[in-house]
């Protein structure tokens, strides 16, 4: 079916998010708690777009909205555009000094709260995808905690999660940098806890934990031959396909 986002003719498949189909067609709508390789969170809610239906206008969360029909969004109208400023003010109002927050900012020309700003160095919006990302591995080692101007979010107690492998799947996710993961020499520090780093067997250089090796033969059922950093192992890969075919894979 088509849909026109602003004022732009744009193919979509039934049930497919706002979101991607503007992003497909390189229609820009700005996201912080969004990531392909998760499920939509809708909680920061910068993704907001204008729906017309039948002459209705409705404002929807782009990356939660399912397209059923044929209908008109608008991403930048006056409405949105304000509504979006509100939003952007409220996150620099908890987050004051956050780099991704500020360039915002600057995007939107919203200017820096002056009062009811976050008194510590906070940098989390709690949006919610560091936690999501965790469950989807399958571990739930962090989860938002406690409420109002205390709620955050922490490891049970805010001790060391024995269900934590230290993958960082969560900081890699986190679109304001708010999850401190530390390397040196052969260990990894994420979440009050340190991991010891096993190297790579053909380039030495130390990347994985051996927690993150045992939740690959425990759920995948890989074997050592997996103890290869992403560079090795695209070389491994071109290397078994070469010897097989006789020719390099592209």
């Amino acid at each position: 079916m088509n849909i026109t986002i602003d004022g732009k003719i744009c193919q979509a498949e039934a049930g497919e998010f706002l979101l991607a189909v503007a992003q497909r067609n390189n229609i820009y709508i700005p996201t912080l708690c969004h990531s392909d390789a998760l499920p939509g969170q809708a909680s920061c809610r910068l993704c907001i777009v204008e729906v017309v239906e039948n002459g209705w206008h409705k404002v929807v969360t782009s990356c939660v909205y399912p397209v059923t029909k044929e209908v008109e969004v608008i991403t930048n109208s006056a409405k949105i555009l304000g509504m979006r400023k509100t939003i952007i003010m409220l996150l620099s109002a908890r987050v004051p000094n956050n780099q991704q927050i500020n360039k915002l900012r600057e995007e939107y020309s919203v200017s820096k709260p002056a009062r009811f700003t976050s008194a510590t160095d906070e940098q989390c919006i709690l949006c919610g995808l560091c936690v999501k990302a965790c469950e989807t591995v399958g571990l739930a080692a962090i989860s938002t905690i406690s409420r109002g101007i205390t709620k955050k979010v922490a490891t049970p107690y805010d001790e060391p999660s024995e269900a934590c492998m230290g993958c960082g799947a969560c900081a890699q996710v986190c679109p304001t940098g708010a999850i401190p993961i530390r390397e040196e020499k052969q260990h990894r520090t994420i979440w009050n806890k340190k991991f010891a780093l096993l190297s790579c067997k053909s380039c030495g250089k130390h990347f994985i934990t051996q927690e993150q090796i045992e939740y690959m033969r425990n759920k995948l059922g890989s074997t050592d031959d997996e103890i290869l950093c992403e560079s090795c192992k695209r070389t491994h890969i071109f290397k078994k396909f070469k010897d097989l075919y006789g020719v390099a894979a592209k």
